[in-house]
């Protein structure tokens, strides 16, 4: 019995957290516009990122043959780096070669970060598809 009060208390405090916070934003955004044309802004460079960062290993996938043509392991790690460097600078470019703030830092650091796991991820794919 306790526990269906719990869940029936819990689940309306839960809606009026919800409805209390939506509203607010929905007020916050109302009286200040700019705050959210700024967080569009920053959501349009974010997904025009991603994109860019998912397609480049695809779209160069003719390096990955080239790059295995040399018997060591400079010539991938070369490929790898350089596919980092192009999501860097595209990633300042969309920030109009400025970031502030050591939380933004983060972010592009952990998002440069990922972008090279996925690199590698794809540039392995390829590989194991050309063999």
């Amino acid at each position: 019995m306790w526990a269906s009060v719990g869940k029936f208390i819990g689940g309306k405090v839960v809606t009026a957290i919800l409805v209390v916070g939506v509203a607010g934003g929905v007020i916050w955004f109302w009286k200040h516009p700019e705050d959210l044309r700024s967080i569009w802004d920053t959501t349009k460079s974010a997904i025009a990122w991603l994109s860019f960062a998912a397609v480049l290993p695809w779209a160069l996938f003719f390096a990955v043959p080239l790059a295995r043509k040399f018997d060591n392991n400079l010539a991938p790690a070369v490929m790898l780096m350089s596919y980092l460097a192009i999501d860097a600078v595209v990633a300042l470019w969309l920030a109009e070669w400025s970031i502030q703030g050591s939380l933004s830092w983060v972010v592009v650091i952990l998002g440069l970060l990922a972008a090279a796991v996925y690199n590698y991820l794809v540039a392995q794919t390829i590989d194991e598809h050309l063999d």
